[in-house]
């Protein structure tokens, strides 16, 4: 049977036979890629045998190798160090030839102040440079040295060199650091910058010798007692000397040198402060306990406050204030010493400051004289004005507290002076109402205490005391009462018032004292009149009387003389006019004659003997002499128009009756005489006072001369202002 073939099945079946061929191949492949693997598997073990042989060879060189580079590390790490330190060394010794170079220039120009300065501050930079270097191989060596001994401990951790060389090498290295640091002290302490410290040592104080302060006293009359004045140079150096100052300054502290500095700068300035000063002549000084000031004579004394005060001034305004400017220039640029120039000023100033203080404590407490108030409140005045600018000086918060505090000390002491000399003058005053001992004056002037008292309130009102017067007593009234309390509480003018009031009414007083000592009551009139005429007069058209005011002297002492005149005329001569009274009139006739002639005879005998008498008592007294001139003037005319006319009537009246009687008379030009005689005896202006008095007097006169009194220069100075009195007679 014919089979029929699938063309499709074929197909398939060839694929088949050819996958199977394909099949085989492959296997034999990979038999044979197998057999090669194996091979290959054999190999790699050989060469992992060889490998591990290798290696286990190979090691020791690799850590060598390792150990090799870490030390090459090492090495250039220490290298550089050590090369900058060489480099230092080196620099050092160039800035040392410099040095010496620049020295030996500086011997070369002390003809040329300003080139010498200029190569001053060379020779200070060059200085600070070296000291710089010094200091950069102090701070380096030891690190240089450290990196290198890093080194030699690694060689000896390692291995790499034998231990004898390692050894040899540590030991060099710690030679070297000693040799180094040796080295550097020898270059700081012992080498040419100890030495050019030194020298910058003399250069600071031979630049500071030379910065002076230029006093000069311009007045020719100052050796002869004058007070001088005085110019002032208040620059104390170019800006080229105070620079050269602050470098030197800057180096000697940053060379461990500051206490030398300052003890150099301080000794320095307070000599030429000192010896400026002394230039003024202030010999005064040596005398300040009160003890030896109350020895003094009072001109002496006198001058000697005037010339404190003016040299107190010059001290702290211009020498000690120049001083603190060139303290400051100086010392604060040094950053170490930057907080410390207000303490060298303060040592400057405060020996020179305790030689014023000393004096002027002396004086103010010294002897409460009445005297010295005036130089008192002077100084106060004075310290008063200077306040701001001493406080400006003396400005530390700590530094200069001392000398601020003394200076209150002083004003605190000045016005305890002050005020008690002012009370114990007052109680002087009166203490001689109540003095037994105390003597009156018996030619009726005016007393001594009375003329010193009126002359002194009249200084004191004047400007220039009154109002350091006034500030003081109202000072003392607040530490006495404390801060004001009211808006009625007294100010300083008003205290100062009440207290001149006060003093017034203790002359009045003192006046009236005396005033009953006389047993002869005419002249207690005279005394009175004279006394409080003068003070009136005295203080007219003064600041006195401004202060008190005119009604107050008026009423006070312008009205008491005249009360005192009107009783004067009427004790002296009213009760001699009355000698003259016949009472009614007698008429002539025989009858008569004779009790007219008797009882003429009596009248006229009576007033001769009276009219004697009177006239020998003023003489004595010395009337004319005492009494102030044109008062005198005055009480001369009032009492020719009180007796004259009298005399005159009563002699015209009876003339025929005294011829033939033969009794003893005097024609009415002959007692005018007389009168005018009494007046104007003799003796000048013992008043001082060239003023026509307003005194009226009770006779009836309205004439009224009032001239301004004008002061008698001879006696206050030439100001107006100095007391010249006797102070033996408070």
């Amino acid at each position: 049977m014919d089979l029929k073939i699938d063309q499709n099945d074929v197909a398939t079946l060839i694929n088949l036979q050819t996958s199977y061929s394909n099949l085989k191949t492959l296997m034999k492949t990979s038999l044979k890629i197998d057999a090669q693997y194996e091979k290959m598997d054999e190999k790699f073990d050989a060469i992992e045998e060889s490998l591990s042989t290798a290696s286990k060879r190979i090691a020791p060189l690799q850590s060598l190798s390792i150990a090799t580079k870490a030390l090459d590390t090492r090495i250039n790490r220490a290298i550089s160090p050590a090369l900058a330190l060489l480099e230092g060394f080196e620099l050092a010794e160039t800035l040392q030839r410099k040095l010496l170079k620049i020295a030996s220039k500086l011997l070369s120009e002390k003809k040329n102040p300003k080139k010498r300065l200029k190569k001053l501050i060379e020779y200070v930079d060059c200085m600070n440079e070296l000291n710089e270097s010094i200091n950069r191989i102090g701070d380096e060596t030891g690190p240089a040295i450290q990196k290198l001994l890093e080194v030699v401990e690694f060689l000896s951790r390692t291995k790499a060199t034998d231990y004898y060389r390692t050894e040899r090498l540590r030991e060099t290295l710690i030679t070297l650091k000693a040799v180094s640091e040796a080295e550097v002290d020898s270059m700081r302490f012992d080498g040419v910058l100890d030495e050019a410290l030194l020298n910058l040592q003399d250069e600071f104080e031979g630049l500071l010798m030379r910065l002076r302060h230029r006093i000069s006293v311009t007045n020719d009359d100052y050796d002869n007692g004058n007070d001088g004045d005085y110019g002032v140079n208040e620059g104390l150096g170019s800006d080229l000397e105070v620079e050269v100052l602050g470098k030197i300054a800057e180096t000697l502290a940053a060379n461990d040198c500051l206490d030398i500095c300052i003890d150099i700068f301080v000794k320095v300035r307070y000599r030429r402060a000192a010896k400026a000063l002394m230039k003024l002549n202030p010999d005064y000084l040596k005398t300040y306990t009160p003890e030896q000031i109350d020895e003094m004579e009072w001109q002496n004394l006198e001058q000697a406050i005037s010339l404190w005060i003016k040299h107190f001034h010059l001290a702290v305004e211009t020498v000690l204030l120049s001083e603190k400017t060139l303290s400051k220039q100086v010392l604060s640029n040094t950053t170490i010493a930057a907080d410390l120039w207000p303490e060298c000023f303060v040592k400057i100033a405060d020996k020179i400051m305790a030689v014023f203080f000393r004096f002027g404590e002396g004086v103010s407490r010294s002897s409460k004289d009445p005297h010295k108030l005036f130089k008192l409140l002077e100084t106060f005045d004075s310290l008063e004005n200077l306040k701001p600018k001493f406080f400006d000086v003396f400005d530390g918060e700590f530094s200069g507290a001392d000398i601020r505090s003394r200076f209150r000390e002083l004003e605190k002491l000045l016005v305890h002076a002050s005020t008690r000399v002012f009370y114990e003058f007052g109680l002087k005053i009166e203490g001689d109402i109540h003095d037994g001992l105390a003597l009156t004056p018996q030619d009726a002037s005016v007393p001594k205490l009375v003329r010193y008292a009126v002359n002194y309130l009249k200084n004191l009102t004047t400007v220039s005391y009154s109002s350091p017067m006034g500030k003081v007593l109202e000072i003392e009234h607040l530490w006495k009462n404390g801060t004001l309390s009211s808006e009625n509480e007294l100010n300083g003018q008003d205290l100062f018032k009440e207290a001149v009031s006060n003093v017034m009414e203790a002359i009045q007083r003192n006046i009236e004292s005396k005033k009953l000592r006389f047993k002869d009551k005419v002249l207690a009139q005279i005394f009175a009149m004279n006394t409080y005429w003068y003070v009136y007069m005295r203080s007219r058209n003064s600041e006195l009387v401004k202060l008190l005011g005119e009604d107050y002297m008026k009423s006070r002492y312008r009205h008491a003389a005249e009360e005192s005149a009107y009783l004067y005329q009427k004790l002296a001569w009213g009760s001699l006019v009355k000698l003259l009274d016949v009472g009614e009139e007698i008429r002539g006739g025989n009858s008569n004659y004779e009790r007219v002639g008797g009882l003429v005879r009596e009248k006229m005998e009576s007033f001769m003997v009276g009219f004697d008498e009177i006239c020998k008592r003023h003489n004595m007294s010395g009337f004319e002499i005492v009494c102030d001139a044109d008062l005198r003037e005055q009480m001369k005319d009032a009492t020719l128009r009180l007796v004259l006319p009298v005399y005159t009537e009563f002699f015209d009246k009876y003339e025929p009756v005294l011829v033939k009687l033969k009794i003893t008379h005097l024609p009415p030009e002959s007692v005018e005489a007389m009168l005018r005689g009494v007046f104007e005896g003799g003796g000048g202006d013992q008043g001082g006072s060239d003023g026509k008095s307003n005194l009226v007097g009770r006779s009836g006169s309205n004439d009224r001369i009032d001239r301004r009194v004008v002061v008698d220069r001879k006696r206050f100075g030439k100001d107006n202002r100095r007391l010249e009195f006797d102070n033996s007679d408070l």
